[in-house]
């Protein structure tokens, strides 16, 4: 695991974020002026109980809610200042996503899935860069197979080859095993991992599972909406026993 430092430099940095949605009798908030930073080079996990604003906290993180106040840095840019043309680019350009459902295109083959952010971007598609990115998830040989043909998580294993293929600064998790078995969201986990030990990129996870947890080099905790708590070089069992003193 990465060697974490106060004056490490950061992927994104939240400031003073807040966000609210709409409710029956107002606006809710969800994240009440957060501020944290993801550091370059390693595996940040959020944790907290439901309700606790992982989600949310995710999505300003990565541009895709805009909040209410503050700021959210990606190197010099401010997400939170960008319009939605801009901020399309940059999740394109710079960005990775992995989420718990994993919105793979049914009608096309695992090949195609992983291209296709190669596709989008305009340029040539190397069929070398794709297959290197199925090999390095275990999946070349499953190149021609439609997800329906292909189990959970080799379905996320796509996923992420898919999100790994554009080399983003930055990937981001949401739940990435929560729908699959133990075995293969180890395997999951295992890959995110090689993300920061092997190709030195940044990964940001929300889960709340504390044997994935334990995978990261930094588990933070939300309750209400704020962060409350930073375990650092974690193990299962010291997030499980850090959760269970926020969800009481």
């Amino acid at each position: 695991m990465a060697l974490l430092t106060d004056t490490q430099l950061l992927a994104v940095q939240l400031a003073a974020v807040s966000k609210s949605h709409p409710g029956a009798g107002g606006r809710v908030p969800v994240l009440r002026e957060v501020s944290l930073g993801f550091p370059q080079r390693a595996m940040t996990a959020v944790m907290g109980p439901s309700g606790s604003g992982k989600t949310t906290l995710l999505n300003c993180a990565a541009g895709l809610d805009k909040p209410d106040s503050g700021q959210v840095l990606l190197g010099d840019t401010d997400l939170a200042a960008c319009g939605e043309k801009e901020l399309t680019e940059v999740r394109r350009s710079r960005m990775g996503f992995v989420f718990q459902q994993f919105n793979l295109l049914p009608m096309l083959t695992a090949y195609e899935n992983v291209a296709l952010p190669l596709r989008l971007r305009g340029g040539r598609v190397r069929r070398d860069r794709v297959m290197g990115a199925l090999r390095g998830v275990g999946l070349e040989e499953k190149a021609d197979r439609r997800p329906a043909q292909l189990s959970g998580g080799q379905q996320q294993r796509v996923a992420i080859a898919r999100t790994l293929v554009a080399e983003p600064e930055i990937v981001f998790a949401d739940e990435p095993t929560g729908s699959l078995d133990r075995r293969s969201g180890r395997q999951v986990m295992e890959l995110l991992r090689a993300v920061v030990d092997r190709a030195g990129g940044t990964v940001a996870v929300v889960t709340h599972d504390p044997a994935a947890a334990a995978c990261a080099d930094r588990v933070v905790f939300l309750s209400d909406g704020r962060v409350v708590g930073r375990l650092d070089h974690p193990t299962a069992a010291a997030v499980a026993h850090e959760l269970s003193l926020w969800e009481r």
